[in-house]
């Protein structure tokens, strides 16, 4: 009889479902041994459950459907929270399979027994679900994929005791279809098409799938019949960028910057958004970044139906003929000289191929990376959705998994790399197309202009000590050639073209160690927060030049 774990192996193939991501232990060895009867369902094994709940992430940013985890009880599930927070800000569809203890076995409360549950609720709000029974099983997880499949996408996860997997008498269950997206009524479309007539400006906050290219083809057209300013949000699940698509600005990730990007807007229209709000709070600085004076409208919500919206947005004002401006094809030159982080965003930019994915998680190392890529050929950029470090490496491991004809590279800093450093041992097991590309500045910069920035007392060397990572400088380059996976080190601008080179030369994963100076240090450091402050004050053209020159 087919027991449990293979059915639920079943379902998950038949829903589409067929990739896992597994870090497992004993309590789920009958859903590993159910792997060899399921031909269509590839295993990714991760060394830790940090890089399967982000390779998970990854996977599904790019293949627009979700992976499943594997997880060992409450402790594993833990283990691989942080990335699961990132899915959820992304509203990307994961599946999580979290083993758990026989159901017998639960009051005896043994070593690793857990509530599973509450942990799972922080990062899957929509869907958490013990299972009770082999018979009840696939019915769970059908219901399980179709919730992380509906609009706009989540995390879901199903618990699995041992002994309902092991369990006889499965039998699965078919895909259930998710509800189809409607798109903005008619009188929410009136309104915003009456405010664009107003002739007040007004600027389309875009985020989630609206960042494709229909939807950004369609909000482009609006921008060169009304004049309608383009803004992204900061930190984009994923974005089409490059040559021949429209250019859209993102917000900047300083809330002082980001304020001056919205200084003037009268209507903000949020498409697949929300209202900007600073990343943190900082003494004496406002919170939520609308002005004051700007009236804010909701196109579509996450869970409607965007190109048909803002289709129907265009047809109201007249927009559905106009012509959007596109990017044009422009490189930034191969860099020389000593090497800094601008180089090396210079050096992507410059020799990265076609249909390329970037995951970006270089922190204050790859503040130039979108300048400089923005005429390159076309590509997805993949960010930091929710703020937790360590989502790069696994991301760029599920990109790959999703995509294996498309060169990934992804652009991490050093204190990041080290969260999920063993992302590297399964690019090299799986021999994706991964460029990973490592700033080391040997610190944590973004938080030494944070000590700044949130008004902390001056800082002295046991504060600085906590934000350093000089005491040994980590040498990434031999970690990588340890884990399989061909490495090099360089330290100039001639190297580091020559090594992105090599990487898109060969097949298999590389590693580019980029050693490099803090983009934003000493003099530089110490002026930003005063810069920053005087922003209000200034011309608003004057402020303007200044935010693009610091995050253009």
């Amino acid at each position: 009889m087919t027991n449990g774990a293979q059915a639920l192996m079943k379902t998950l193939v038949d829903a589409g479902v067929e990739v896992c991501f597994s870090n497992p232990g004993t309590s789920e060895m009958h859903f590993v041994a159910a792997l060899d009867d399921e031909p269509k369902m590839r295993a990714v094994l991760a060394l830790f459950e940090g890089v399967a709940t982000g390779a998970a992430d990854g996977y599904a940013r790019m293949a627009d459907k979700p992976a499943v985890t594997l997880l060992h009880l409450g402790c594993g599930l833990g283990n691989g929270l942080a990335n699961l927070h990132n899915a959820r800000k992304g509203k990307v569809p994961v599946l999580n399979i979290v083993g758990d203890h026989a159901t017998y076995h639960v009051k005896y409360d043994a070593q690793l027994q857990s509530d599973i549950e509450t942990v799972a609720r922080n990062v899957s709000p929509g869907f958490v679900r013990t299972a009770k029974s082999t018979e009840t099983l696939c019915q769970d997880a059908a219901e399980a994929i179709a919730a992380a499949r509906t609009a706009p996408g989540q995390v879901a996860t199903l618990i699995l005791p041992a002994d309902v997997s092991w369990g006889e008498g499965g039998v699965p269950s078919a895909p259930l279809a998710p509800p189809t997206p409607a798109p903005a009524d008619d009188a929410t479309v009136e309104a915003i098409a009456s405010a664009i007539r107003s002739g007040k400006k007004t600027a389309l906050l875009m985020g989630g799938h609206s960042l494709r290219e229909p939807s950004m083809l369609a909000a482009a057209k609006l921008a060169a019949h009304s004049g309608v300013t383009l803004l992204a949000e900061t930190f984009p699940t994923r974005m089409e960028r490059g040559a021949g698509l429209p250019y859209i600005e993102r917000l900047a990730y300083l809330a002082e910057l980001a304020t001056v990007q919205l200084t003037d807007v009268e209507h903000l229209v949020l498409v697949d958004a929300k209202a900007p709000v600073s990343f943190f709070a900082y003494p004496g600085k406002k919170s939520y970044l609308v002005p004051d004076t700007c009236q804010v409208h909701t196109l579509v919500a996450p869970d409607q139906d965007i190109l048909a919206s803002l289709n129907k947005l265009n047809d109201a004002v007249g927009a559905s003929q106009a012509q959007p401006k596109l990017q044009p094809a422009k490189r930034p030159g191969r860099p020389r000289g000593k090497l800094t982080a601008e180089k090396v965003c210079k050096a992507v930019g410059e020799l990265m191929p076609e249909n390329a994915i970037i995951v970006d998680e270089g922190i204050t190392s790859s503040l130039m990376l979108s300048v400089m890529t923005a005429g390159a050929p076309r590509h997805d950029m993949i960010t930091l959705t929710g703020g937790a470090i360590g989502q790069g490496l696994p991301n760029a491991v599920g990109a790959a998994v999703a995509c294996p004809d498309r060169p990934v590279i992804a652009l991490i800093g050093d204190g990041t790399a080290m969260y999920t450093i063993q992302a590297l041992w399964t690019m090299a097991r799986e021999q994706l197309n991964v460029t990973s590309i490592i700033f080391n500045n040997a610190s944590y910069s973004v938080l030494n202009i944070e000590l700044e920035r949130v008004g902390a007392e001056e800082a002295g060397e046991k504060a600085k000590s906590q934000l350093d990572l000089r005491g040994p400088v980590i040498n990434f380059a031999e970690m990588a050639n340890g884990m399989g996976v061909h490495a090099v080190r360089v330290h100039s601008a001639e190297e580091m073209a020559k090594a992105v080179e090599y990487a898109q030369r060969m097949p298999g994963p590389h590693l580019i160690e980029a050693v490099i100076p803090e983009s934003l240090s000493g003099v530089k450091r110490r002026i930003l927060p005063w810069m920053l402050r005087s922003l209000p004050s200034l011309p608003l053209s004057v402020s303007r030049a200044l935010k693009r020159k610091l995050a253009p």
